[in-house]
Parts: C-alpha cells; structure tokens; sequence
C-alpha cells in the first residue's frame, strides 16, 4: 500500500505523516509531497519517499499521484477562494487520472455535519466535497475542528492587546492540532470510517471567544476586555486603523461571514469521533490554550494572525 501525504511541510500535513511514520507496516510505503522542491532531501533522511506536487501545476500532481493507495489532500492554505477552486479542482482531476485508491480531504468543522453554513471560508469546502463527489472517487471529507493553536485569530488577540473588538461571539469546538493530525492519520490506516463520505473531528467541548479570553486574562495576568462592534462598517474601520498584524481591509470583510457563521453555532458542534479513533479522551481546548500562554510567558502568537510578507 502507498500512502501521499499533501502539504507533508505544513502543520496538519506535517503531524499526519510524523504519526503515521512509525506506524506503518514493511509493505506499505509512505510518500511526503510538498510544492517546496527544496523540501526532498529532508525527507529522504527521515527514511520518507518524497514527491513534488504543485497545486497550480497538474503535470506535477498527476505525476505525484502515480500507483497511490490513500491520499491525503490537504486544503489549499490561499484565503483567495477563487484560486483554492481552481487548486483543489487540479488536484480532484489528476487523482482520478491516477487512479486513486481512496482520498481524505480535510475540511473545516464549520456547520458540523450540515451542508448549510455561511461562512465564506467553508463554501470553497463545500464546492470541494461537491467536486469529489461527482468525480466518482472514494472519498472521506476530514472536518476538522478549528485548530486551539489558532486561538489569537479568532480572538484577533495580540499579547498587548487590552480590548479585543470582535463583531460577533459563540461557541468553537476548538481541537489541538496535533491531535487532529493523530486523529487523521488514524483515519487513514485504520481505514476504519472509509464508508463514511463526511467526518467531522471536534474537541470534547466547546468555548465561546469570550471563555477564551478570561483564559488569556488569567494565564497573562493582564486583563483582556471583549467590545462586540456592531455594523460590518465600523467593525472593519477600526480593524484596519489599529490591527497590529497589518492584515488587509479585504481580509476583515472577508472575515465577518466567519462571526456570522460563529453566532449562529456553526463552529460549536462536538463530535466523538476524535475520541474513537485515538483510543482516549482528546484535549480540553481550554488546557491547550493555557499551556501555550504558560510556554510562551504570555507573549503566544499565531502566524495567520499577521500579513504574510
């Protein structure tokens, strides 16, 4: 059996392989692929057969593709949903090329089991889990949870922040990110929900942004205020004047379907299967977020929460 990992140099691609390395048997090859050329030697001093497979590039990925088993596609990391289209579209086309055995995409939790959430980040998902379905491949759709690592960003906190400005509150059931990588690797190898075309991975509980910052006000020490800003105007106004990330205006309208979503509970569905496939009871999202403010003294950041330079 030969399993591709996509995105094998990113965060959840990276915890995917790493779980799964050791775990495999003698006749099963694991295969890392990245858009990094670079990236290969690295690899391969891991003992990890790598290939080069570009998003934007369907000679790369049909070659990539070649004589795979399960593959795990990773979503596109662009904000811009148009090209994500276009990228997941190439990828969908050169797996059934290839003959893919089975595919594993890894989706958002937004809207749960539902097909029906707003936000503007969980459409392009959804136009993916449409496009893997009318592509006649076998496929399981990985929801996962929004990463608690990711927490500034929902948060919109900065370690000297004294008052986030949000335009909305409600629950996450925020995952630790490692343990939605073990948990996707789990999928895969087990093979175990395979007949299951939507899966959803959550944390045991959700939060409310506002639960989360009396979490950040009591691991810093320094109280942490939550203004819910009403009006998309004055909300994206004030974000662009004094956002210590630098992030685009485009960004915050882009963003406020995500708060929309979040009210309404898009985000807050919790789910079992994390605790099924790794055997235990996953990680409160409240604990991670203090372990990461106690590790870092206070001073966390998360890189999605700042312009990419």
């Amino acid at each position: 059996m030969q399993i591709l990992i996509t995105g094998a140099t990113g965060g959840l691609g990276g915890s995917v392989l790493a779980h799964l390395h050791p775990l495999l048997s003698p006749t099963s090859t694991l295969i890392a692929s990245s858009s990094h050329l670079s990236a290969g030697p690295s690899f391969a001093a891991r003992g990890i057969h790598f290939r080069h497979a570009d998003y934007s590039d369907p000679a790369t990925l049909r070659a990539a593709f070649r004589s795979i088993d399960k593959l795990l596609f990773v979503s596109s990391n662009t904000f811009d949903d148009a090209l994500r289209t276009i990228q997941h579209r190439n990828v969908i086309e050169a797996a059934k090329a290839a003959g893919v055995g089975h595919v594993y995409y890894t989706s958002l939790a937004f809207g749960g089991f539902t097909d029906t959430s707003q936000i503007s980040v969980m459409a392009a998902h959804l136009a993916t889990e449409a496009m893997l379905r009318a592509s006649g491949l076998r496929f399981t759709s990985v929801r996962e949870a929004v990463y608690a690592e990711a927490f500034p960003l929902f948060l919109d906190w900065y370690p000297g922040t004294e008052v986030v400005q949000l335009p909305g509150d409600g629950p996450i059931a925020f995952a630790s990110r490692a343990e939605l990588g073990e948990g996707t690797a789990m999928l895969i190898l087990s093979g175990m929900l395979d007949d299951q075309e939507v899966v959803l991975l959550s944390g045991p509980r959700a939060l409310t942004l506002s639960e989360v910052a009396k979490i950040v006000t009591e691991e810093t020490g320094r109280p942490l205020g939550i203004e819910i800003v009403e009006g998309g105007e004055e909300y994206v106004r004030r974000k662009v004047e004094g956002d210590v990330g630098r992030k685009s205006e485009l960004f915050f309208w882009w963003r406020l379907s995500w708060y929309e979503g979040i009210e309404k509970g898009d985000a807050g569905t919790v789910s079992g299967t994390l605790r099924e496939v790794l055997g235990r009871e996953p990680s409160d999202a409240g604990e991670v977020i203090r372990g990461l403010l106690r590790e870092s003294k206070g001073e966390y950041v998360w890189h999605q929460n700042y312009k990419k330079v």
